[in-house]
């Protein structure tokens, strides 16, 4: 669910979460909720619920007599999507976009192949219909159109492979992929050979070809990596 879709908890969030996540309560810091609540101009009951929130991404922990402490990042859950959009807004934004990316070049080569493999035939149509709308929107600057289909994209190979820890992963990818674009650390109109790329490992998923596809995706993902070198180092 959408921090917008929380209502008053979800404005507390939008401010609080970003501000932990970028340091600006260091870990062991204390929140008291009682001031955090006057400082919203929130109910208790509504600053609770935030903190719940916040202690589900380990990002805090409530202690009696205490407070609430400011949790150490090794202790977060990176992979939650709301976390990973917090840290993209901040100022680590070129360390977690390479840690992410880095992240898919492990996993998305070997999901591609096993994609190959397992695909569906609806699967394999609604890969090239993905690729074909990232072609469709890979020119004339129509990033946000592009994102869509890139998206959608990685989420059906990431489905399509068989393996269900992968397939849980596709938050994660839709987040790096939004937080390149929606941070501009992409270029204002796709790489050309990534989207060619893309096309053919639809064509290589399609064929059952397990080796391409996963050499395919191994491309992509290091194109990706090599980007970063250049906008965001």
């Amino acid at each position: 669910m959408s921090t917008s879709g929380r209502g008053l908890h979800g404005r507390v969030l939008e401010t609080l979460g970003p501000a932990i996540t970028a340091g600006e309560y260091p870990p062991g810091s204390v929140l008291r909720t009682d001031e955090l609540a006057q400082r919203f101009d929130v109910s208790r009951s509504v600053m609770r619920e935030a903190v719940r929130v916040l202690e589900s991404m380990h990002l805090v922990e409530s202690r009696r007599r205490v407070g609430v402490t400011v949790r150490p990042a090794n202790e977060w859950n990176v992979f939650d999507p709301q976390v990973i959009r917090w840290r993209l807004a901040g100022a680590d934004r070129p360390r977690q976009l390479r840690s992410l990316t880095v992240l898919r070049s492990a996993i998305e080569p070997v999901a591609a192949g096993l994609a190959a493999k397992y695909a569906t035939a609806d699967q394999c149509a609604e890969l090239t219909e993905c690729a074909l709308g990232m072609v469709a929107h890979s020119r004339g600057h129509q990033l946000e159109g592009y994102l869509v289909h890139d998206i959608a994209f990685h989420r059906v190979i990431l489905n399509a492979c068989g393996n269900e820890m992968f397939a849980r992963l596709g938050d994660v990818v839709a987040e790096v992929l939004a937080g390149r674009t929606h941070h501009e650390v992409m270029f204002d109109d796709p790489d050309p050979a990534a989207v060619t790329l893309h096309v053919q490992v639809a064509e290589a998923v399609r064929a059952g070809d397990a080796v391409r596809a996963e050499a395919l995706t191994r491309e992509i993902t290091v194109g990706a990596l090599q980007e970063l070198d250049i906008l965001a180092p």
